[in-house]
C-alpha cells in the first residue's frame, strides 16, 4: 500500500503521524511510505531517519497527498488539506467531528473514508488511541494552569504547592477518566489540594484507592460542581463523551462566581469544550480573560510537547495502521470491530452515530457500509 504523512500544518503542532520506526515497520512489509520534507525535523527526526527506514521525501503536501491511498496524520485536515483529499483514501488521524460542522462537510464532499483515532475502542470499552494523549493532556493541564496562575499571566499570583505558614492552591478536576486522573497525580505532585469531581462511583472508588489520603472525590451534581468550582484556584476540564460534543457542565454565571485571576484549563475543548465560556485557542495565544477568569483552552495541547506525544502516540495507532495497509481498510475493519468504531465518514456519509446526532446529520451505520451484519 502507498503511504503518505505530511507535516501538519496546525499552528505550532510539530507532532507528526508516523516515527522513523513506524515507518521501517510498515516498509519492512512490503509497504511504500512517503513523508512530506521536514515533517518532523522540529522533533528531532530528520529526513535522513526516515530514508534510513525505508521511506522518500516529498518536498510539497500536494505530492504527499496525491501519491496516498493510506494517509496517516495526527491532528484534524485544515481546510487547505480538506481540499487535496479525494475519493477513494482513507485518512487516518483525530478528526473530533462532533464539534467541527465545517470540517465534517468537507470531509463529507471529498469522498475519503475518514477514521477518528479518537473513537475506535477495544475490549475493555476503553479508547487505545485517545488515551495517549490523553495522559499527556491531563499531566499538561497542571503545568499549564500552574503558569497560568502566575500574577504576569493574569493569574491571581497563587503557588499551587503553597509553602509552609501559606495553603496550597486548590485544583478540581471534572471528569475522573485518563485525563483527569493524569491531571490529578500531577496536582498532588504539585502539593495542591485536589478534588475529583465524577458521575461514576465506580471510578471515584478506584482514584480513592490510588490515592488515599491525598484526594478528593465528589458524585457529579450541578450542587458538587458549583461549590467546587466556586473554591478553586484552578478548574480542569476532562470531560469526555466518546465521538460526541462535551457537555456545558460550568455556566457562564458559575465562572462569574469564581475569584478574579483563578484559571480554567478545558482538556475538552477538541470536543466542544465543558465550560460555557470556553473557545477554541492556539499554541500561539493560548490564554484570555473572560469574567475575569484565565482560560486555557488549546485544542492542541499535546503538540507543546510533541516529541513525547509523538512516541507515545505511534505506540497506539501503530498495529491498527499495520492492519489497514497489511488487509485494505474494507477487510481491517470488517475483522476487527473495535478498529471500525473508528470509521467516521465514508464516501460522503456520516458513519458514527453520536456525530451525526450532535451536529444533525443522516447516519449510516459502519456495518452498513461493510456490508455486514451489526
Amino acid at each position: 500500500m502507498k503511504i503518505s504523512v505530511p507535516k501538519e500544518i496546525k499552528t505550532h503542532e510539530y507532532r507528526v503521524g508516523l516515527t522513523p520506526a513506524a515507518v521501517r515497520e510498515l516498509t519492512g512489509r512490503g509497504h511504500s511510505v512517503l513523508v512530506q520534507q521536514g515533517a518532523a525535523a522540529a522533533i528531532g527526526f530528520p529526513d535522513d531517519t526516515y530514508r534510513a527506514a525505508g521511506a522518500t521525501i516529498a518536498a510539497t503536501a500536494e505530492a504527499v497527498f496525491a501519491a496516498a491511498e493510506l494517509l496517516v496524520k495526527v491532528k484534524e485536515p485544515q481546510p487547505e488539506e480538506i481540499a487535496l483529499l479525494r475519493a477513494g483514501q482513507v485518512l487516518f488521524t483525530y478528526l473530533h467531528l462532533a464539534a467541527d460542522r465545517a470540517q465534517t462537510e468537507g470531509l463529507m464532499r471529498s469522498g475519503a473514508t475518514c477514521i477518528a483515532y479518537e473513537t475506535v475502542t477495544d475490549a475493555r470499552g476503553t479508547l487505545p488511541l485517545l488515551a495517549p494523549m490523553s495522559e499527556v493532556a491531563g499531566r499538561m493541564a497542571v503545568q499549564v494552569g500552574a503558569h497560568c496562575l502566575e500574577r504576569e499571566q493574569g493569574g491571581a499570583g497563587v503557588l499551587l504547592g503553597g509553602v509552609p505558614g501559606v495553603p496550597a492552591g486548590n485544583v478540581v478536576v471534572i471528569g475522573g477518566g485518563v485525563a483527569g486522573s493524569n491531571a490529578a497525580r500531577m496536582a498532588i505532585g504539585f502539593g495542591a489540594t485536589v478534588t475529583v469531581i465524577d458521575r461514576s462511583l465506580h471510578r471515584l472508588k478506584e482514584l480513592d484507592e490510588q490515592f488515599p489520603t491525598q484526594l478528593h472525590t465528589l458524585f457529579s451534581t450541578t450542587d458538587a460542581i458549583e461549590s467546587a468550582v466556586r473554591a478553586a484556584d484552578l478548574v480542569i476540564g476532562a470531560v469526555l463523551v466518546p465521538g460526541a460534543a462535551a457537555p456545558k457542565l460550568v455556566s457562564r454565571a458559575l465562572v462569574r462566581q469564581m475569584r478574579p485571576g483563578s484559571v480554567l484549563v478545558d482538556i475538552a475543548i477538541d470536543q466542544g469544550g465543558c465550560f460555557e465560556t470556553s473557545r477554541p485557542t492556539t499554541h500561539a495565544n493560548p490564554t484570555y480573560v473572560d469574567e475575569g477568569v484565565v482560560h486555557y483552552c488549546v485544542t492542541n495541547m499535546p503538540g507543546a510537547v510533541a516529541r513525547t506525544s509523538t512516541i507515545a502516540l505511534n505506540n497506539a495507532t501503530l498495529p491498527f495502521a499495520l492492519a489497514l495497509a497489511d488487509k485494505g481498510w474494507r477487510q481491517a475493519m470488517i475483522e476487527d470491530a473495535h478498529l471500525r468504531r473508528g470509521l467516521n465518514v465514508h464516501a460522503g456519509q456520516v458513519t458514527h452515530a453520536a456525530v451525526a446526532r450532535d451536529l444533525g446529520l443522516d447516519w449510516h451505520a459502519a456495518e452498513a457500509v461493510l456490508g455486514i451484519a451489526a
